[in-house]
């Protein structure tokens, strides 16, 4: 029993009229009990486009690292968050940590840049 390939299946297929082709696809429809049109409609909704992925609208702070700079880093957190100094001083401590959670990318960018100018290493997620 020879195997047929893919190409030579293609190279039949080519050589075939338009009408054949369609009755041969409805063949192959019935014989397995797939649709094409329903395979493209599956493609189409289980594949996201770019005009249906989300932008990220909420973001987290990380701090990396604090940097040598760390009582103005704890100032800058405190700030930031409406921590009081002891809490302030352990969340900066605890790095690498999460400061803030949920900030539109603004605010995010603020403090990043604003720990990043004092030392610190933050990153936005």
């Amino acid at each position: 029993m020879s195997i047929i390939t893919k190409e030579q299946i293609l190279d039949t297929i080519s050589k075939m009229s338009v009408s054949d082709v369609v009755e041969l696809i409805s063949m192959m429809e019935e014989k397995f009990g797939v649709s094409v049109s329903d395979i493209y409609k599956n493609t189409a909704t289980s594949i996201p486009s770019e005009s249906i992925i989300e932008e990220k609208t909420e973001f987290n702070v990380f701090l990396k690292a604090v940097g040598s700079n760390k009582v103005s880093v704890i100032k800058s957190v405190r700030s930031a968050t409406g921590l009081g100094l002891k809490e302030a001083k352990d969340l900066v401590e605890s790095a690498p940590t999460i400061l803030k959670e949920g900030l539109k990318k603004e605010e995010a960018e603020s403090l990043k840049k604003t720990l990043e100018e004092i030392g610190a290493s933050v990153e936005i997620q």
